[in-house]
């Protein structure tokens, strides 16, 4: 079988399940009118989501295992496909938010498997090759969700970034059904269920994601319930790591973390996709709070890091089997890390281009650091435990970025504060630049036409004013360096990591 036809097979349904965990973003305010919900009710769209999407990815390789794997994809695309349609036919909030919820189940699975496919589908040599399809897909959903998700709920309904699904999930079921062929170690098995162990991760998971999505509205610890969630998250984890050690078979096999390799992969993986999620965040907010950016605006200045990151990837897939793969993953980390840098020095006065750029870079240096990263964690893992492998270096990217928006957002309102206490000090009678500026201010408005009721009044709420945006400038530079420190920290993990097995005997394709 053609591997590419595999590629393209295994790629279709995964690149629409990524694009879906940000598409319904843009559409939150259409959906909230349409439903008559609140804002608070309207955002478990996207928890359901993410929550559900979370729980499955690390149990997939199980899963295919029970199943069987090609049976299972199929079921998967298909439970995919059948609640997109169902969503876009809800009739009220609580029956969205019961279809994203099976929607999140349907599409977790296809990341891992459709990773674990094309790592086995291409012989050892290509896998650099395998992994920039894999990345094109990983990077660009959530670059085109957004695009795609406003662009269609301005034209058309919110109805139809769920109905577009159904003919692209159609066509996936028939492509896998006719060009998917499962190995002899990736068909059926049977074996007694981990009914703990999937208890526990389920519970675990589920609301470790609630805590990461709501904890910021909800002040965090401050909220009983984020404290609870903690709690019984924090536990329950601990439980299912103590039940997969005596498990006779395992949900999730966690002796795979005794390879060094891919303990590190792991770790270098959270860490750039808490970066990148907490950057490309970061940037849209900064533009339309700040600089008067429009929504389109914002979707051309993130755009452009895509389709360099699209640029990237093929030529680091060709590299990494002629240079040492370490060299290239520092190269990425190290652009990628010097490009936050760049957003660090933004101020009210930055043009598009100063924007343009630093994203840009960031695509670039995501390019360089995807294909090596992944090609390097999974090199010295065996065919047969690939389902199991991909299905634990998947969770860490879902948890980095759901940790560095978290995170990002709650340090933004934090350092604003901090800024604006600081900086108001300075508007005092007694400071001489505030002594210079509040006469000036209030003879240019006199100039416009303003006539405060007090005297000053006008001058003094302008300064306010600014005061206030350059305090939120502030907290984003903030952000931004911390990132980028965030990024260079984890350069000496890369000597950690192996180069890789020349000659692994590659499996059959399917």
């Amino acid at each position: 079988m053609n591997r590419w036809i595999v590629a393209i097979t295994v790629m279709l349904p995964t690149l629409i399940e990524i694009i879906d965990t940000s598409v319904v973003n843009v559409s939150l305010d259409h959906i909230r009118g349409s439903l008559s919900a609140g804002i608070d009710e309207s955002t478990w769209t996207i928890t359901s989501y993410l929550v559900s999407n979370a729980i499955i990815i690390p149990i997939s390789g199980w899963l295919s295992r029970l199943f069987g794997r090609k049976r299972y994809l199929i079921f998967s695309i298909s439970l995919f496909t059948f609640s997109s349609l169902m969503c876009g036919s809800s009739w009220n909030l609580q029956s969205l938010v019961f279809f994203r919820v099976l929607q999140g189940l349907g599409g977790g699975a296809l990341q891992p498997i459709s990773q674990a496919i094309l790592l086995e589908t291409f012989p050892p040599h290509q896998h650099g090759m395998a992994m920039a399809i894999f990345g094109i897909g990983i990077m660009f959903g959530p670059i085109i969700g957004p695009l795609m998700g406003g662009w269609i709920t301005d034209n058309w309904s919110w109805h139809w970034i769920f109905y577009i699904n159904v003919p692209i999930g159609l066509v996936s079921i028939l492509m896998a059904f006719l060009f998917i062929v499962d190995p002899p170690y990736m068909q059926r098995i049977k074996m007694k269920i981990d009914y703990w162990g999937l208890l526990f991760l389920v519970i675990g998971l589920g609301c470790l994601q609630i805590v990461l999505d709501k904890g910021e509205r909800e002040d965090w610890f401050s909220s009983g319930f984020i404290t609870w969630m903690s709690y019984i998250s924090i536990s329950s984890l601990i439980m299912f790591i103590l039940v997969e050690f005596f498990a006779e078979n395992p949900i999730v096999n966690l002796r795979t973390f005794k390879n060094l390799s891919f303990s590190t992969g792991n770790i270098i993986m959270f860490f750039v996709f808490f970066n990148l999620f907490g950057s490309i965040v970061l940037l849209p907010i900064f533009l339309q709070t700040l600089m008067g950016y429009t929504s389109f605006l914002s979707g051309l200045a993130l755009g452009p890091g895509g389709i360099a990151t699209i640029i990237a990837m093929p030529i680091a897939g060709k590299l990494v089997t002629k240079i040492n793969p370490k060299a290239i993953l520092a190269f990425g980390i190290v652009v990628a890390g010097y490009s936050v840098h760049m957003m660090a020095q933004f101020n009210l006065q930055v043009d598009f281009n100063t924007i343009f750029w630093p994203r840009v870079v960031l695509g670039i240096g995501m390019g360089f650091l995807f294909i090596p990263l992944t090609t390097m964690t999974m090199s010295s893992i065996r065919k047969e435990e690939m389902g199991n492998a991909t299905g634990i270096f998947n969770l860490p990217r879902n948890l980095g970025g759901s940790f560095g928006v978290a995170f990002i957002t709650t340090m933004l309102a934090r350092r604003a504060q901090f800024h604006q206490v600081h900086l108001v000090e300075h508007l005092s009678p007694f400071d001489r630049n505030f002594q210079i500026a509040l006469p000036q201010i209030s003879q240019m408005l006199q100039q416009k036409g303003f006539i405060p009721s007090l005297p000053d009044q006008g001058s003094l709420g302008l300064i306010y004013g600014e005061v206030i945006k350059q305090a939120s400038v502030l907290s984003f530079n903030d952000a931004f360096y911390l990132l980028s420190t965030m990024m260079m920290l984890i350069l000496p993990l890369v000597l950690l990591m192996k180069k890789g097995r020349e000659g692994i005997p590659a499996p059959g394709v399917h």
